[in-house]
C-alpha cells in the first residue's frame, strides 16, 4: 500500500469521523447538557434524534441514485453537514435545531453511503478490499472525539461553544481530505451496474435488509440516550461523560477486528454472533444498572454496531460485486427507517413507565428480532440451495 493509497484511507476515515462521529453523534453526549440548560424533556429530544434520522434516510436512499460526480457531490455535503454543525451553536430556537438535525442527518446520509462506496470501489481497483473495513474505523474515532471534547468543551464554553468548536474542527478535517484526496479518481461503474442486471431481491439479500433495519431501530435507541440514561441515574451520573467516550474507544477497532472474524468464520455467523452480543450488551444496564454493567454495555454496543454495519455491507458487496453504490445505499436507508422511529417509541415508552429500562428492553428485543429474521433467512435460502435427491 502506498502513500497515496494510504492517504485516500486517511481521508475516507476524516469523513466519516465528521459526519457520523461529530455531525450525528455528538449529538448523544450533548443532549443532558442541552436539555438541562434549555429545559427540553426526553420527547423532545427524541423528535430532534429523529428530525435527524429522517434527513439520514433521505439522503442515504438518495445517494443510490448518484452515479456521476461522487466525489464533487459528496464534498459539497461535507461543507453543508460542518455548517449544520456551526450553527447549532449560534441559535436558541427549537425549530431552527430541528431543522439543522435534519440538514446534518441529510447530509450525513449522503455522505455515509457516497464515502463507503467510493473507498469500496477505490481500494477494490487498486486490489486492496481488505483495507475497506478501515475506513468504517472513523465512526469509532469520531465518537470517541465527541465524547472526550463535548465535555471538556462544555465546561469552559458552554454547550453553544462546543457546537461552534467541533465545527471548526470538522473543518479542518475537512480541508485535509481535500488535500488527501487531490489525487484519487472515482471510476464511474455505472455501465457495469446495468450490464450486471441482477435482481438484488432475492436470495439471502431481503433478509439481510430486513435484519439490518431492525438493528438500526434498536441500536439507535441505546445510542440515542445511552449518555442520558447514565446522567439521570444519581449513583452514576459521575460516569455519564465516560459512557460515551467508551463507546467510541470500542468502535475503533471493531471494524477490522470483525472483518477478520468473517474471514474464518463467514459472513452469516459473524452477524449472528455480533446481534446477539450486543442484545446481551443492550438489556444488561436494564436488568442491572451497575458501574460495571453500563461500561459493559458501552464497550459491546461500540464494538458491535460497528460490526455490523461494516459486515453487512461487505456481505452485500461480496453478494453483488459490482453494485456497491445501490447496495450500500439500500442497506442503510433501511438502517435509517428504523432509526426515525426508534427514538420516538423510545420517548413514549419513557414518558409512560417513567423509566429508562422499557426503552432498553425494546431496543434489545428489535435486535434480537434482527438475528431471528436473519436465521430463518439463512436457513430457508440454505434449504432451497440444496439439491433435491431422487430416493
Amino acid at each position: 500500500m502506498n502513500r497515496q493509497h494510504i492517504g485516500a484511507l486517511i481521508g475516507g476515515i476524516l469523513l466519516l469521523i465528521i459526519a457520523m462521529g461529530i455531525g450525528r453523534f455528538a449529538f448523544t453526549p450533548m443532549l443532558p447538557f442541552m436539555r438541562e440548560d434549555e429545559g427540553l424533556t426526553f420527547q423532545a429530544g427524541g423528535w430532534l434524534a429523529s428530525s435527524n434520522y429522517i434527513g439520514y434516510f433521505m439522503g442515504a436512499l438518495g445517494a443510490g441514485f448518484i452515479s456521476k460526480h461522487k466525489k464533487h457531490f459528496l464534498l459539497v455535503n461535507v461543507l453543508l453537514c460542518v455548517s449544520s454543525i456551526v450553527i447549532m451553536g449560534l441559535t436558541h430556537i427549537y425549530g431552527i435545531w430541528f431543522v439543522l438535525r435534519f440538514v446534518s442527518g441529510l447530509t450525513g446520509g449522503f455522505i455515509f453511503v457516497l464515502t463507503l462506496s467510493i473507498m469500496m470501489d477505490y481500494l477494490a481497483s487498486q486490489n486492496l478490499s481488505k483495507w475497506s473495513g478501515y475506513v468504517l474505523s472513523g465512526i469509532g474515532i469520531g465518537i470517541a472525539i465527541s465524547g472526550l471534547f463535548v465535555p471538556y468543551l462544555e465546561a469552559r464554553v458552554q454547550w453553544e461553544g462546543t457546537w461552534i468548536g467541533l465545527g471548526i474542527l470538522s473543518l479542518l478535517l475537512f480541508l485535509t481530505t481535500m488535500v488527501l484526496w487531490r489525487k484519487v479518481v472515482i471510476h464511474n461503474t455505472e455501465r457495469a451496474e446495468k450490464k450486471e442486471g441482477t435482481n438484488i431481491w432475492r436470495g439471502m439479500m431481503p433478509w439481510l435488509v430486513l435484519a439490518y433495519g431492525l438493528e438500526g431501530f434498536g441500536y439507535i435507541i441505546t445510542g440515542t440516550f445511552i449518555v442520558d440514561i447514565v446522567y439521570n441515574i444519581d449513583n452514576l451520573r459521575p460516569f455519564a461523560g465516560y459512557t460515551w467516550v467508551i463507546v467510541g474507544l470500542a468502535a475503533i477497532p471493531a471494524a477490522p477486528v470483525w472483518m477478520a472474524i468473517m474471514a474464518r468464520l463467514k459472513p452469516i455467523r459473524t452477524l449472528f454472533l455480533a446481534y446477539l452480543l450486543q442484545v446481551f450488551g443492550i438489556v444488561l444496564p436494564a436488568l442491572s444498572p451497575t458501574v460495571g454493567s453500563v461500561l459493559v454495555c458501552a464497550l459491546l454496543y461500540g464494538f458491535t454496531f460497528v460490526g455490523i454495519v461494516s459486515v453487512s455491507t461487505a456481505y452485500g458487496r461480496q453478494l453483488y460485486p459490482r453494485q456497491s453504490g445501490i447496495i450500500v445505499s439500500m442497506l442503510t436507508t433501511f438502517y435509517a427507517l428504523g432509526q426515525i422511529i426508534g427514538p420516538i417509541f423510545a420517548s413514549k415508552l419513557e414518558l409512560y413507565f417513567q423509566s429508562y429500562k422499557a426503552p432498553l428492553l425494546l431496543a434489545g428485543g428489535s435486535v434480537l428480532f434482527g438475528f431471528v429474521i436473519l436465521a430463518a433467512g439463512h436457513w430457508l435460502f440454505n434449504r432451497t440451495q440444496k439439491p433435491v435427491t431422487m430416493s
